[in-house]
């Protein structure tokens, strides 16, 4: 397999993933958060925005999968966009390492570790 087709297959994969997920939480989102029996947020424009962004991003990773070429422009935004929430660390052009979201806050405004597991309980 080459290079284009790799990429253009991981990139239609991203937009199935994120146009499911996005369509799933703008259609039911309430019906989600019972079914999970998760305490949904004080405000349902929190999940609407965020499924909106997850089809426009699907979106792009669609005409990135069609013609990788052609939007290469949009490759490392949509790169970008799938590591937002790693801390990735360069020296002279090299990864020296990637540490993954493992502190969740629970404090004022944030509420994560209500529905997520961090990530050292996750796997002890």
């Amino acid at each position: 397999m080459n290079g284009k087709r790799v990429l253009a297959w991981l990139f239609a994969v991203a937009a199935v993933y994120d146009g499911l997920l996005g369509a799933a939480f703008l259609v039911a989102c309430g019906r989600l958060f019972e079914w999970y029996a998760v305490t949904p947020p004080n405000h349902p424009g929190y999940v609407q925005f965020s499924a909106a962004l997850l089809l426009v991003f699907a979106v792009m990773f669609a005409a990135i999968a069609r013609q990788p070429v052609r939007n290469r422009g949009l490759i490392p935004y949509g790169i970008l966009l799938k590591v937002s929430y790693c801390a990735v660390v360069f020296y002279r052009g090299r990864i020296l390492g990637v540490a993954v979201k493992s502190y969740l806050p629970n404090y004022r405004e944030f509420y994560e570790a209500r529905q997520f597991t961090p990530a050292d309980a996750a796997f002890s």
